[in-house]
């Protein structure tokens, strides 16, 4: 693609990077074929390529956000199916990225949007107040069908909508300290304990310190970690994402040298993806950027992690498996085998879902802030997950998770509460249900 910045334009170097991500594309629509938002809409400016003009227009002309540039960049899941799709290489992720940085700058959103973003990054990054939240989103169920009737107020009902029933107890697995492994020790590893996560499905980070003890790895929750960043990252809240990755580089950088890691483990693919970004969040910082590369270095997904230390080979569990690989863990991260492959070799049948490179529609909040769209990607990816005849799903993205299992009465796990039950972990009780 053809660009005419100014050598003024190009000074800045995030203009600059733009700049090369642009002139990689080539027009040819491959990604039409696999952007969500495309096959469902049919619109070309809801494409990867018709987003790819107006971001290149509006920073070409320097102009502040328009209305038009804004709608569809918002209807972007940031899924990347197009950058595993896109012969050329076109780094759309960061492309997206400095358009979403660019929006929040200069483009103005009505009040109740810009009430409900504050609203969503005031919360959701801290446990403590997304518990309270969760709380009060029970007390005000009944009044969803309220809100749905004013457009303005439709992220509100579907907050209420995602909202689970009955909220976990505080789980001991999120508090700071070190887990010692058993047996002969194999390695030392951080844990990302998250946000969102442990408070709505703590038996997932449970799952894993359990497993990894038994595999004689050390895994220590380090004190002071938060938040990875990436729900104000894909609302172009950048300073607010940036201190986040630094808070997160300091803490892991000190565990580094005090005990030693050989890995920073993550449980939600969502996370993972931000975090093996940091060097390139952080780049331009001279006081973190070779810290976050080295942190970016050693992240790892679990299940990345577990293929590196030869689980035996177990019987048949008698259980059939759908694996839904989100989109993070397939496109963001390009971890495709790894995890079916451990199931496999834990004992369980393993089904591919039809059309497995389309989003569900969880994609961080976007199924608060676009829920039309988010529904009919959930329908359609419950259709092809359901036509397997699977007994159970397995995932790893607690987001994925939540946003399937309002549209299935198919058990929904994480991958690895099925590797912890196959080696010796209890039954994770949805299979007992």
């Amino acid at each position: 693609m053809q660009t005419s910045f100014t050598p003024e334009q190009l000074a800045d170097p995030h203009v600059a990077e733009s700049e090369k991500i642009l002139r990689k594309c080539v027009h040819c629509g491959f990604c039409t074929a696999t952007c969500p938002t495309y096959v469902t809409l049919g619109n070309e400016l809801d494409s990867p390529r018709g987003r790819i003009y107006l971001i290149k227009d509006m920073l070409e002309n320097s102009r502040p956000a328009e209305r038009e540039v804004v709608t569809h960049i918002d209807r972007c899941l940031s899924c990347l199916a197009c950058t595993t799709t896109c012969p050329s290489g076109v780094d759309y992720m960061h492309l997206v990225d400095h358009a979403r940085a660019h929006i929040e700058q200069t483009y103005k959103r009505p009040f109740m949007d810009r009430l409900t973003r504050n609203l969503l990054a005031a919360v959701l990054p801290y446990p403590g107040r997304f518990r309270l939240a969760l709380h009060l989103a029970r007390i005000a169920r009944p009044f969803a069908g309220l809100l749905a009737k004013f457009p303005a107020l439709k992220p509100l009902q579907s907050m209420l909508d995602l909202a689970p029933a009955s909220i976990p107890v505080v789980s001991a697995s999120a508090r700071p300290g070190e887990r010692a492994a058993e047996g002969e020790k194999r390695g030392r590893v951080a844990i990302l304990t998250g946000c969102a996560q442990p408070v709505l499905d703590p038996g997932i980070n449970e799952a894993t310190l359990r497993l990894l003890a038994r595999l004689g790895v050390e895994v220590v929750v380090p004190r002071g970690e938060g938040c990875c960043g990436s729900l104000v990252h894909h609302m172009g809240r950048e300073a607010e994402a940036l201190a986040a990755a630094r808070r997160n580089v300091d803490v892991w950088t000190q565990e580094m040298e005090n005990g030693g890691l050989d890995a920073v483990i993550i449980t939600a693919s969502g996370c993972g993806t931000t975090i093996k970004d940091y060097g390139h969040m952080l780049r331009l910082d001279p006081a973190y950027a070779d810290k976050a590369a080295r942190v970016s270095a050693l992240a790892k997904d679990i299940t990345e992690y577990l293929a590196t230390l030869d689980l035996p080979q177990k019987q048949s569990q008698g259980l059939t498996v759908a694996y839904h690989s989100a989109c993070s863990m397939q496109h963001g991260q390009k971890i495709t085998m790894a995890p079916k492959q451990l199931l496999k070799a834990a004992g369980f049948t393993v089904r591919d879902p039809a059309e497995g490179h389309l989003c569900c529609g969880s994609a961080g909040t976007y199924n608060i802030m676009q829920p039309e769209i988010s529904g009919k990607l959930k329908a359609r990816k419950v259709k092809n997950i359901e036509a397997t005849k699977a007994d159970v799903i397995a995932t790893g993205n607690i987001g994925c998770i939540t946003q399937i299992a309002t549209g299935t009465q198919m058990p929904i796990l994480h991958t690895v509460e099925l590797l912890d039950w196959a080696y010796g972990g209890p039954k994770p009780a949805r299979l007992s249900a």
